[in-house]
């Protein structure tokens, strides 16, 4: 069984996916690409003039215990606290961003990578070559955003370049971690 819940927090309401025992997704209100893991079973679209995939209709919102553990987690991070998610997580995605999140996962908190940096680890990982463009076409889909902190990846020059959920969002997550 699948569930959704509510979280509101200093970046704006999040909206939780998961089943018994893994977080699928996590995304902050209106953020690009917002539930596109999720299956029809969750949710109702409303009509494109109501503003489409963004204003989904919740249909099923029971809570597996899983979300008041991630409540907590997410209560210490937004508090200041530098935990590192110890929460199982089943992101759902091709192999590729499968790796990519994989290598977000090890990004310590406060600290920040380029995309041509996980390019690199995949290359070396994987033998193949990356592009730092393709790594941000993964970065950018991650469904469980803060958990898998793809806020931490910032452009080749050190700017703050792409985040589904806002430059401003990625800014205030960057900020709270001390970087």
């Amino acid at each position: 069984m699948n569930y959704i819940t509510k979280y509101d927090s200093p970046v704006g309401t999040l909206t939780i996916a998961g089943n018994e025992t893994h977080i699928t997704g996590l995304w902050i209100q209106n953020q690009k690409y917002f539930a596109s893991t999720l299956s029809e079973v969750f949710y109702e679209l409303t009509p494109a003039s109501a503003g489409g995939i963004s204003n989904r209709k919740i249909i099923e919102t029971e809570e597996p215990d899983i979300f008041h553990q991630v409540r907590l987690w997410l209560h210490r991070y937004f508090s200041g606290e530098k935990i590192k998610p110890d929460i199982p997580l089943a992101p759902n995605g091709s192999t590729f961003r499968q790796r990519v999140w994989e290598i977000l996962l090890n990004i310590p908190y406060g600290e920040t990578v380029t995309y041509g940096h996980i390019a690199k680890q995949l290359e070396l990982k994987t033998g193949l070559k990356q592009s730092a463009r393709s790594v941000g076409g993964a970065v950018s889909h991650n469904p469980i955003s803060i958990l898998i902190p793809c806020h931490r990846v910032i452009g080749a020059n050190g700017k703050m370049t792409g985040y589904a959920g806002g430059i401003d969002k990625k800014i205030q997550l960057l900020k709270l971690e001390g970087y």
